[in-house]
């Protein structure tokens, strides 16, 4: 299981681009503020998956349905 996200995982699961990127760079300010200066980086798109679920308010975790 993948613990952090990008924008391409995020437009996998349906986002348009520019919601993908709003997601991640306020994934990456959440962060910031909780005082992971690291986040703090423009080069930088990956961000932790709770960061992510915290922005939405929502999981992001699928169980997969069996045939």
């Amino acid at each position: 299981m993948n613990t952090t996200d990008t924008k391409s995982d995020l437009e996998s699961l349906g986002f348009k681009p520019s919601v993908a990127t709003r997601i991640i760079r306020e994934s990456k300010i959440l962060m910031v503020n909780k005082g992971f200066n690291f986040y703090d980086n423009s080069k930088l798109g990956l961000v932790p998956k709770k960061a992510v679920e915290e922005i939405l308010g929502f999981s992001l975790t699928f169980e997969k349905k069996s045939a």
